[in-house]
C-alpha cells in the first residue's frame, strides 16, 4: 500500500468509525472520494488551516454534503481546529460535526449543504465574487484577488434542476476558475447495484459541454496520478469552467458493501467495518490515526507560506494602491463606507422632501440609484425581469464573461439565482440582490431557507406583491408569499407603503449582518406619505403610528398598498365619531425585534384591532387577537385590472368602516 492509499484510508477510517459510532449518516460517499480528496487538498488547495477566513484562499465546496464526514475528515486532519472529539460527537447535540456541513459550526467549512445541487450553485457565486473583486482590485503586477473554487458533486446534484440553472449560466459567464469533480459512482438512496440507470440516463458529458464547460472525461477516481493529471489540466484553461468525470466506486474498500444502495446512507455494522479494515490494511483502533498519518496531511507549514506569501503582495500592493488597498480591506470585512450614515441621512431627506406618488417597484429603483454610489459592493441582478423589477440603475454595468462589472442577467433562474447569491454573499467581498416577482420566490424557497440559516446578508427583491398585479390573473398574483416569506426564521420582511419607507426597508437591508432580507414592492402606484421627524425615525422600527387621533377606539394596521385603503378608512370613520389609529407595519420581523414596552405603545392594549393585507389572513391573528378581525385573501385571486381586483376582494375604505364597526361592537 503506497503512502498516498493510507492517507485516503485514513479518511475512510474516519468516516466509517463515526457513522457507526453515531449509528446515522452516510459511509458510502466519504470512502469513494478519498483518493480524489487526498489528491486536491494535499497537492492542490491553496488554504492555510490556521487560518480559514485568510481572504485569497481557494474555495472548497462539498455539494453532496451528505457525505459530510468527507470533509470533517479533512478539516480534521489537515490542520483545522476540530479536533478528534468533535468527529467522535458527530450528528450529536452541540457538536461542530452535524449531520449536513453547516456554514459558521466547524470552522473551514465555506457553505451549508446536504439540500443537493445548491452547494454547486453556490460555488458559481463564489467563482463570480471572485472575479468582480478581481477585475475591480487586480492591478499590473498585482495579482491580488487570485485563486479557485473547487467543488465535490454526486449524482443527487445533478439530477436536482437547480445545476442547470447554475452550471449553464457559468458556462456562459465562462468561470475558468470553476472546477467540479463529479463523483460518479452510479448509486443513489433508491439503488442496488447498477439500478440507478432507471432514473438518471443523462450524458452528463454532453450536458456540459453543451453548457460551454471543459469537461474531462473518464477519469479513474481511485488512481491518484489521473486525478492529479486531470486536475492540472482544469487549473490550465483560461476560458470555461471544468468538469472532471470521476468513475468511483461508492464505499471502496468495505468487501460486500462497496458499490451498493446500501453503503449510500446507513452505518456499515461492525462486521463490515472489521473486514473493511483488513482489506484496506487500516490496522488500528477506532479512530486512531498514526503521527506518520497526521504529518503527511498536516496543511498548516504550507498554508502558514502561501498567506504569507500573499501577505507580502498585499503589503506590495498597499504601497501602490492604498486607497484600493484600503478600500478592498474593508469589503472583505463587511463594513459599510465610514461616511454610510450621513450619505443615507441625505438620502432620506431628499425622499421625503420630493414627496413623490410612485410605485413601490419604482422607489425601490430610486433608492438603488442614491445609494449605491456610496456602495460599490451593491452587485446585483434579476431573473429576466430587470424592466419590471426595476433592478437596474445607472451605473450598472453587466458582467460577462471577459471581466467584472456589477449587474448579472441572471436568465429565467430564479432557483439559481438566488443559491448563487447565496455563494457571492460566502464569498465576501459583495452585497448581492436579486429580484424576481414576488409570486416566483416559491421557486427559491430553498435557498431562500439556506440564506437565513447561514445569517448571511442577501437583499432579495420581490415586486408585483400583490392581487395589485391586475390582469395576468391568479397564477401571477401572490396571496400566501408574504406570511410564508414571514414564517422563515432569521428572515427580515419588508411590505412599504411609499417611497420613503421603501427606501428605509433598502438601509435596513444593506446594514443588517445577520440575515437576508426580502424587499416587496408594489407594480401599482403608492401615495406619499406625510411623516413628522418621530415617524420617520421609527419608521425603521418596522411598525409605527402613522396617523392618531383622541379616544382611540380601535387599531388598524397595514402594510404595504393596503396603508392608503386604511388612511382613507380613518377619515370615513372619524366623521361617524369613531377615532382610529393607523399603524404602518413595513416590517413584522423587525417589529417583532422591538421592545414590549415600544410594541405595546404602538397597538395599544386593551383596543380592538384590524388588520389590513392582501394576503392571508392567518398571519395576523397574532397582531389582532380573537376579538380583532383581518381583511385578508383566503383565496386565489382573478385576471382583471387591479382597482376591480381591489373592489371585488374587499380592499376598500368602505369595507374597513364595516369590518371595523363590527369588531368594535363584539
Amino acid at each position: 500500500m503506497t503512502f498516498q492509499a493510507n492517507l485516503a484510508n485514513a479518511i475512510r477510517a474516519l468516516a466509517m468509525d463515526a457513522v457507526q459510532q453515531a449509528n446515522s449518516g452516510h459511509p458510502g460517499m466519504p470512502m469513494g472520494m478519498a483518493d480524489i480528496a487526498q489528491v486536491l487538498w494535499n497537492k492542490h488547495l491553496r488554504h492555510n488551516p490556521a487560518n480559514p477566513a485568510w481572504a485569497n484562499r481557494d474555495r472548497f465546496v462539498l455539494s453532496n454534503g451528505h457525505g459530510s464526514m468527507l470533509l470533517y475528515a479533512l478539516l480534521h486532519l489537515s490542520g483545522y481546529d476540530l479536533p478528534m472529539a468533535e468527529l467522535k460527537k458527530f450528528r450529536q447535540l452541540h457538536s461542530k460535526t452535524p449531520g449536513h456541513p453547516e456554514y459558521g459550526c466547524a470552522p473551514g467549512v465555506e457553505t451549508t449543504t446536504g439540500p443537493l445541487g445548491q452547494g454547486l450553485a453556490n460555488a458559481v457565486g463564489m467563482a463570480i465574487a471572485e472575479r468582480m473583486l478581481a477585475a475591480e482590485f487586480n492591478r499590473d503586477g498585482h495579482p491580488l484577488i487570485d485563486h479557485r473554487t473547487y467543488v465535490f458533486a454526486g449524482d443527487g446534484c445533478l439530477m436536482e434542476g437547480i445545476s442547470h440553472e447554475a452550471c449553464s449560466l457559468a458556462g456562459t459567464l465562462g468561470l475558468n476558475k470553476l472546477i467540479v469533480l463529479y463523483d460518479d459512482n452510479g448509486i443513489s438512496i433508491d439503488s442496488e447495484k447498477g439500478q440507478l440507470k432507471q432514473w438518471f440516463t443523462d450524458n452528463t458529458p454532453q450536458r456540459f459541454e453543451a453548457y460551454g464547460w471543459r469537461v474531462i472525461r473518464d477519469v479513474d477516481g481511485h488512481n491518484p496520478a489521473a486525478v492529479d493529471a486531470a486536475i492540472q489540466q482544469a487549473q490550465s484553461e483560461a476560458a470555461k469552467p471544468t468538469l472532471i468525470c470521476c468513475k468511483t466506486v461508492i464505499a471502496k474498500g468495505a468487501p460486500k458493501k462497496a458499490n451498493t444502495g446500501a453503503a449510500h446512507g446507513a452505518p456499515l455494522g461492525a462486521e463490515e467495518i472489521a473486514a473493511t479494515r483488513a482489506a484496506i490494511g487500516w490496522l488500528h483502533a477506532p479512530f486512531e490515526i498514526p503521527e506518520s498519518v497526521y504529518a503527511g496531511w498536516n496543511a498548516r507549514a504550507r498554508g502558514g507560506e502561501l498567506e504569507a506569501a500573499w501577505d507580502a503582495k498585499f503589503a506590495a500592493y498597499q504601497k501602490a494602491h492604498p486607497q484600493l488597498a484600503a478600500e478592498l480591506e474593508r469589503r472583505l470585512l463587511g463594513k459599510l463606507p465610514r461616511d454610510w450614515k450621513a450619505h443615507v441621512a441625505k438620502v432620506l431627506a431628499a425622499v421625503n422632501e420630493k414627496a413623490e406618488t410612485v410605485a413601490t417597484r419604482k422607489a425601490s429603483q430610486n433608492a438603488i440609484e442614491a445609494l449605491a454610489p456610496a456602495l460599490p459592493e451593491l452587485a446585483g441582478g434579476s431573473a429576466d425581469l430587470a424592466g419590471s423589477n426595476l433592478t437596474w440603475w445607472s451605473g450598472s454595468k453587466a458582467v460577462g464573461n471577459t471581466g467584472g462589472g456589477n449587474y448579472l442577467f441572471f436568465g429565467v433562474r430564479e432557483f439559481g439565482m438566488s443559491a448563487i447569491a447565496n455563494g457571492m454573499a460566502l464569498h465576501a467581498g459583495v452585497i448581492p440582490y436579486v429580484a424576481t416577482f414576488l409570486v416566483f420566490s416559491d421557486y427559491a424557497r430553498n435557498a431562500l431557507r439556506l440564506a437565513a440559516l447561514m445569517k448571511q446578508r442577501v437583499v432579495f427583491v420581490y415586486t408585483h406583491d400583490s392581487i395589485g398585479l391586475g390582469e395576468d390573473g391568479p397564477t401571477h398574483q401572490p396571496v400566501e408569499h408574504m406570511a410564508t416569506l414571514r414564517a422563515l426564521p432569521n428572515m427580515d420582511v419588508w411590505r412599504p407603503c411609499d417611497a420613503f419607507e421603501s427606501t428605509v426597508a433598502w438601509v435596513s437591508a444593506i446594514e443588517r449582518r445577520d440575515g437576508p432580507t426580502s424587499l416587496l414592492f408594489s407594480r401599482q402606484n403608492l401615495p406619499f406619505q406625510t411623516r413628522s421627524v418621530v415617524q420617520r425615525d421609527d419608521t425603521a422600527r418596522g411598525g409605527y403610528v402613522l396617523s392618531d387621533v383622541a379616544g382611540v377606539k380601535a387599531v388598524l394596521i397595514a402594510t404595504g398598498s393596503e396603508v392608503a385603503v386604511a388612511l382613507e378608512a380613518q377619515k370615513k370613520l372619524a366623521e361617524e365619531n369613531i377615532p382610529v389609529r393607523v399603524v404602518s407595519m413595513p416590517s413584522t420581523t423587525v417589529f417583532d425585534r422591538q421592545d414590549g414596552v415600544y410594541r405595546s405603545a404602538v397597538l395599544l392594549r386593551g383596543v380592538p384591532r384590524v388588520a389590513i393585507e392582501a394576503g392571508v389572513s392567518d398571519f395576523w391573528r397574532k397582531y389582532v387577537g380573537l376579538e380583532g378581525a383581518v381583511v385578508g385573501i383566503d383565496r386565489y385571486g382573478e385576471s382583471a385590472p387591479a382597482g376591480d381586483l381591489f373592489k371585488y376582494f374587499g380592499f376598500t375604505a368602505d369595507h374597513v368602516v364595516k369590518v371595523v364597526k363590527k369588531t368594535i361592537k363584539k
